[in-house]
Formats: C-alpha cells, structure tokens, sequence
C-alpha cells in the first residue's frame, strides 16, 4: 500500500486527477471504476479541465460506478447517476453508453445485481478503481459485517451513512436505507485501487485503514490484501500515522 501525503483536499484531487488521466492515455480505453460523494468532486472539477485544455480524452473509456440508492430515479437530483452526469459526464466525451452505474429502480433488484456483476466481467474488472473511505470503514455501500467474499449486492445501509448523507437531502426521512453496491470482491478484483481521504475526521479511520487488523468489521482492511492500492490523503487526515 503506497500513501501519497498531500497538503489538503485541492492537492488530493490534483494528485488524483494527474494518476487517472495517466492511466487513461497510456491505455485509451481504460476501464475506470467510480464513486460519488464529496471526497471525488474536486477530482471529477480538475478532470473536466483536463479534457478542456485536450490532454485527456475519454472517447474510448469506459466507466463502471459503485453504486446508487435503492428507491430513488436516475432523473432525481440525489440519485448517483444524476450527480455523475451533472459532475463529470455532460462535461466530457464520454460515450453515454460506455457508463454504467446500477438501476436502483430495477423491478428485479437481484437480477440487477447479477447482470450488472456480468458487465463487469465482461469489460474485464477495473484497471483502476476510485475509492472514498467512510467514517466506520465502508467501501462503496460495503458496511461493517459484510462478507468479505461478496459480489454486487443490496445493502441495509448503516444509520452513520445515513447521517452522514442526509445534509444532501431535506430531511432525514428522505435518506434511501437501502442501496445497491459492488461487493468487496469485486472491488478488490480491480487492477489497481486509489483510495481518496481528506480531513481530520477521517484520521482515525485511515490509521484503522493502515494499521488495523483485515477484519469484515471494517471493510476497508481488505485493501491491505490488495496488490497495488495507491492512497492520495490530505495532511489533515494522515494526523493519526
């Protein structure tokens, strides 16, 4: 596991930025695993600059993300798929059809989780793999207890990720308790992993992340197992190694 200590979030999403749009022009059609959320807009914002000053295409990259709520419309302003297309896929020349991000919607939302576990394996896994990390260590919807075997698959989202979601949402009420994820080995299938961490909030976390045991209680310690993890952390969120 190889951290890179940035100063603060701006150099965390720079750093980011400058590893992805590396990886994509030394393989065009790169498969990018991507995830939502706070931790990777300034990424997706210095993306957007990259592919307006033309060092970067995505013409022929195919992007897969983790994940998206259970119950909520792709055309809702909360749902994953909005927030990718208002962030990042109305600004560059991705292809619409080379996105994929799960049908929270879906009438079989089993048969969701199987054919979406198929697209990935079909585009062969992730070459790199955006992660956030989450206060009680969950990866994409991964929360504490699950298996660390699993595939996509539907969550009972965690009342800690429900607090820490429900600023985006009026009331509390609103937070979706349910969200449809890739599993842990899926994720850790992905050829490469870059771990984005930022504020002192998250110290604790990333120390548990470091020097913790792998244990399903904190998801995230399986990345200790995986061959090439990068994680790009602030200052600020490394106070604790």
């Amino acid at each position: 596991m190889e951290i890179i200590k940035v100063k603060d979030y701006q150099d965390m999403s720079r750093e980011a930025c400058s590893l992805l749009v590396d990886t994509i022009n030394k393989k065009p059609n790169s498969v990018l695993g991507l995830a939502t959320g706070s931790t990777p807009e300034g990424l997706y914002q210095q993306l957007i600059k990259k592919y307006q000053q033309k060092e970067v295409s995505f013409q022929q990259a195919k992007t897969f993300n983790l994940d998206e709520y259970v119950g909520i419309a792709s055309d809702d302003p909360n749902s994953y798929y909005y927030f990718m297309n208002e962030k990042l896929f109305n600004h560059i020349d991705i292809q619409k059809g080379n996105t994929h991000i799960p049908n929270g919607m879906a009438e079989d939302m089993d048969q969701e989780c199987r054919d979406y576990e198929q697209l990935i394996r079909k585009a062969e896994h992730m070459d790199i793999q955006l992660l956030g990390l989450g206060l009680n260590g969950h990866i994409g919807f991964n929360e504490p207890g699950t298996p660390l075997t699993s595939r996509t698959h539907i969550v009972e989202l965690d009342e800690s990720t429900r607090m820490a979601n429900a600023r985006f949402f009026n009331t509390m009420n609103e937070v979706p308790k349910k969200a449809i994820t890739m599993g842990i080995d899926t994720i850790m299938e992905s050829k490469k992993i870059m771990l984005l961490v930022s504020g002192e909030k998250k110290a604790g976390a990333v120390k548990r992340l470091v020097d913790g045991d792998i244990t399903e209680e904190f998801p995230a310690s399986i990345l200790q197992k995986h061959h090439d993890v990068t994680v790009i952390a602030d200052e600020a969120a490394l106070l604790e190694i």
